[in-house]
């Protein structure tokens, strides 16, 4: 079976819900606090392997007790870890998320995340013919666009997701096989250009997602528009990861990419009905029941 190698960040998230939220200098109230695995890179791992992916991580924790429940995460979800490094003297990366009115506003602290780095015999041994990688930003730039020429010149497809957003090269878009940035990304990398337009010049590449709008991509001849579902939300913290983890299992499967962004969609909306990143993550079972009603 073909593997997905998800290079990337772990990290443990620190989410406060509440009703208001704080403006600057303001104190508020919070209803609850929790500590819940996360991370853009290991999210979208676990989602990968709840979907029926072969999944492995290729990360960095710290030598604490984040690092030690964040592997135990992993094994609970059958993610791979066998490239997943302890940082000895280092912390595991956090995000501080507040959730409030619907929404979540996210702080993220790198730690150990900024020690995924490689050298070209480590990539060898990680990555192979018969992998998809997929690769996010919070992890340094460099990395991503090492991985990503050294992809690119054995025509091993990747799927970038570029957030947290930040500039981007042309030569890194060239690399990647798949960009799947959301409406906000996708305007911090291309400006005020229209999105019809943008997204012609990138045909099965750039795979824009726009929240309850759906997802739009342009497929060599027109643009094709993959409608949201319609959900009960609760946090939509981890849909983004939830999409991408999809989309990589879909593809593996060798779905064509309308299939496989619809796959996507359908997990994407369900994974917003539960409560942390990873915690409303659908498996397979629940996708393949909602898309019988699409």
């Amino acid at each position: 079976m073909k593997r997905i190698v998800v290079i990337g960040s772990v990290s443990m998230d620190l989410v406060v819900t509440t009703d208001k939220r704080p403006q600057a200098g303001e104190t508020v109230i919070g209803q609850a606090f929790q500590t819940v695995p996360g991370g853009k890179g290991a999210n979208q791992a676990v989602a990968a392997a709840r979907l029926g992916g072969r999944v492995e991580m290729v990360g960095c924790v710290g030598s604490d007790e984040f690092g030690q429940r964040i592997r135990q995460n992993f094994e609970q979800n059958k993610v791979g870890t066998q490239h997943l490094r302890t940082i000895d003297g280092e912390v595991t990366g956090t995000a501080h998320i507040v959730l409030a009115e619907g929404d979540n506003s996210i702080v993220v602290v790198q730690s150990a995340n900024k020690q995924v780095v490689f050298t070209e015999a480590e990539l060898e041994q990680l990555i192979d013919d018969e992998t998809l990688v997929l690769l996010q930003l919070e992890i340094p730039i460099a990395t991503v666009e090492q991985v990503s020429a050294y992809c690119r010149a054995r025509q091993i497809p990747v799927l970038l997701n570029p957030a947290p957003s930040q500039p981007l090269t042309d030569e890194l878009l060239e690399h990647v096989t798949y960009v799947t940035p959301n409406e906000h990304e996708c305007r911090d990398l291309f400006g005020d250009i229209p999105l019809d337009e943008v997204l012609r010049r990138y045909p099965n590449k750039l795979i824009v997602t726009e929240g309850v709008n759906g997802v739009r991509f342009f497929d060599g001849e027109m643009i094709q528009h993959v409608p949201a579902i319609r959900a009960d939300v609760v946090d939509t913290t981890g849909a983004g990861d939830t999409f991408n983890g999809a989309l990589a299992a879909a593809l593996m499967e060798g779905s064509e990419l309308r299939e496989a962004v619809r796959f996507a969609v359908v997990a994407s909306g369900l994974s917003v009905e539960g409560f942390g990143a990873q915690g409303g993550m659908p498996n397979r079972n629940d996708v393949m029941r909602r898309l019988e009603r699409v």
